[in-house]
């Protein structure tokens, strides 16, 4: 294994208010603004509550777990994809580091489609962020942001905790508005939803995939530990980040019931939480959302290609991606990284364009992508608090049961997720195997053991089928 003492060191290290800040940052950016449309084309008042107890104590586990392995596991850097290899071999951490980083790639995507859709309120040539000029727009933006990174992460940080608290304060502002502008006859009315939408379950299982998208982001002091001054503050950052975070979905989700029946919630365009304030206190609330919409979007997109790039470039410190990736300036910066990360954004961006439903699609590929990745960092905890990591001492039977509620949380949301996105995942996956069998060719290994070989047929299998699926119709983007 390389030494890779040289890619942990940094001359500057970031506090704990700038990790709570890039947590924070990570998580509140597009999601946030669909909340109001996503929850009410799905359930009502009840269903939402329940939906939000789920997502909320299971993400607390996760974040628990990311705090936990942070203490236990101090020698391990970029969390979600470290874990995973050290608990489960290189293998399946190379497809937990490139399945985070496919996720937050494919979530940059929902950042530009979503700002495109909310100038296209007033600009019909953007339409729903999916046009041939918003795609070129879009374009435009995410390299003018490659250049922005490319000149110190540093600079980068301190940008994001300035838009972290500028974007924070106009979703609080909407929370106030609409408790004041609540109606409680349409509070009650909205209680069990506006629409025939089946039980109870049903319903709660037709959010998961959107509260998933929202809380993406809890694991971000994890991911960028290597920068950490102290090793405590990524924890005690994970979950200052996740508390302040849960309040303000929660509360804009239920405050929305109160605005508008549940049917026309479902109807609303994106960012429909423009289209909430609108209804309370007329055109002008539409264009203070949109506004926040926009800072709060940029500010998401530079937390997450930093945390992508950061994921590629540890791999391949670890010899778990080819060596170039491994690459960085001397401002900090993992350069091949973070073109590597741009250029999946940029191809993603296009294929928006042969989607039914851009936003949509890849918010929940998103969500779909990043779910192996927190099972595996899941899983592992309750191997190391169960002492089946031998390596280790056996942990408290604390961090036996949280590790065990996460992991079950984390499987139930793939089966909440249904087959269509664990297809289109597959093929995702399944060819980054090409950068794996280049990662061992450099180290003059085998590409695969026999275990490994397994994985990888069923990979493979997995994609073929997705691909039949998506020529035959049977799925559609």
């Amino acid at each position: 294994m390389a030494d890779t003492s040289v890619a942990r060191t940094t001359a500057h290290k970031v506090t704990l208010a700038t990790l709570t800040a890039m947590v924070v940052g990570s998580m509140v950016g597009a999601g946030v603004f669909s909340l109001p449309q996503r929850f009410g084309s799905e359930t009502g008042v009840a269903g939402a509550l329940v939906a939000w107890i789920i997502a909320g104590s299971g993400m607390l586990m996760l974040a628990f777990v990311f705090q936990t392995l942070a203490v236990r596991r101090p020698d391990l850097d970029a969390g979600v994809y470290a874990y995973a290899k050290a608990g489960f071999g290189e293998y399946l951490g190379f497809f937990s580091a490139f399945g985070y980083w496919a996720s937050a790639c494919v979530g940059n995507v929902t950042y530009w489609v979503l700002i495109m859709s909310t100038i296209g309120a007033i600009a019909p040539a953007l339409g729903d962020g999916d046009t041939a000029l918003a795609i070129v727009l879009s374009s435009v933006g995410l390299w003018v942001f490659y250049l922005l990174i490319r000149r110190g992460v540093q600079e980068a940080t301190a940008i994001n905790r300035i838009v972290t608290v500028a974007k924070v304060i106009p979703i609080i502002v909407f929370v106030i508005l609409a408790v004041f502008y609540l109606d409680p006859q349409v509070f009650a009315d909205n209680w069990s939803g506006g629409q025939d939408l089946g039980s109870l379950f049903d319903q709660v299982r037709g959010t998961m995939l959107a509260t998933v998208f929202v809380f993406l982001g809890v694991e971000g002091a994890s991911v960028y530990s290597r920068h950490a001054r102290r090793r405590e503050d990524i924890g005690r950052a994970t979950l200052l980040g996740f508390a302040m975070v849960l309040s303000i979905f929660a509360s804009v989700t239920i405050v929305s019931y109160g605005i508008l029946p549940a049917d026309e919630l479902a109807e609303l365009r994106q960012p429909s939480m423009a289209g909430v304030l609108e209804a309370a206190v007329g055109d002008w609330g539409e264009v203070f959302v949109s506004i926040g919409l926009i800072i709060s979007v940029l500010g998401a997109y530079l937390a997450w290609t930093l945390m992508a790039a950061e994921v590629l470039f540890v791999a391949a410190a670890d010899d778990d991606m080819p060596r170039f990736l491994g690459r960085k300036t001397g401002a900090d910066v993992p350069g091949p990284a973070l073109l590597m990360t741009t250029v999946l954004v940029q191809v993603v961006l296009i294929v928006t364009a042969f989607s039914e439903d851009a936003f949509n699609f890849a918010l929940n590929l998103t969500s779909a992508l990043t779910l192996i990745p927190f099972l595996l960092a899941a899983a592992y905890a309750v191997k190391l608090a169960s002492g089946r990591d031998t390596a280790w001492p056996r942990g408290p039977a604390r961090e036996l049961v949280i590790g065990a509620i996460a992991t079950l949380y984390t499987a139930f949301l793939l089966y909440a997720a249904g087959p269509k996105y664990l297809l289109v995942s597959f093929i995702v996956y399944a060819p980054a195997s090409v950068l794996f069998v280049l990662a061992r060719r450099e180290q003059g290994r085998k590409p695969f053991s026999p275990g490994e070989l397994v994985i990888l047929v069923v990979s493979l299998v997995g994609a073929a089928v997705g691909v039949v699926a998506l020529v035959q119709g049977w799925i559609s983007l």
